[in-house]
């Protein structure tokens, strides 16, 4: 793997990817936010319990797609700034890979790590 900082033209394709991927999930998890009835004679306990922790977990999904979003937003705004592409903690240079695979990234990967 080159140690060469990613082009301008692969960083934008790589955000228009996360970008569509994004606002594909959002698109078809549409209706996931709709109110589990309460027909006990439809469904029982179980599967409304199911039903319910399904749709959590489809909200935090869309929530996710929709901060992916913003980052991307964010991203574009930073692609030009002297900034973009070094560490917001330790001011060191991102990895190019790193930056390839995830242009929105703000840290390197120490500073990631040290974060968790």
């Amino acid at each position: 793997m080159s140690n060469a900082a990613p082009s301008r033209e692969s960083l934008e394709a790589r955000l228009d990817e996360l970008e569509a991927e994004a606002r594909a999930y959002l698109d078809e998890s549409r209706d996931a936010d709709t109110a589990v009835e309460l027909d006990q004679t439809r469904q029982g306990r179980l599967s409304r319990m199911d039903a319910m922790q399904a749709q959590a977990m489809s909200r935090a999904a869309r929530n996710r797609a929709n901060q992916t979003l913003q980052r991307v937003a964010a991203t574009r705004k930073r692609l030009d700034s002297a900034d973009f592409g070094y560490c917001l903690d330790c001011d060191e240079p991102i990895a190019p890979a790193r930056l390839a695979h995830d242009p929105t990234t703000l840290r390197c990967l120490d500073c990631a790590a040290a974060r968790e």
